[in-house]
């Protein structure tokens, strides 16, 4: 399916948030996601679904200043 990744459009296999993390390759710890406009609790990632045309957009935590 065709998602939208932090506005880009990407083709997927990945059912759920968590999937996504997975194929993404995704950090276990400082990454937040967020499906449309509402931020999602890493908890939730495996009950978060994905369809077509979803936005998702990923935030990863850096250091610096």
């Amino acid at each position: 399916m065709k998602i939208y990744i932090n506005n880009k459009p990407s083709d997927t296999a990945a059912a759920t948030l968590a999937d996504l993390a997975v194929e993404l390759s995704l950090p276990d710890r400082g990454v937040a996601m967020a499906l449309g406009t509402q931020m999602v609790q890493r908890t939730e990632w495996t009950a978060t679904t994905l369809k077509d045309g979803d936005s998702v957009i990923i935030i990863k935590a850096a250091c610096g200043g």
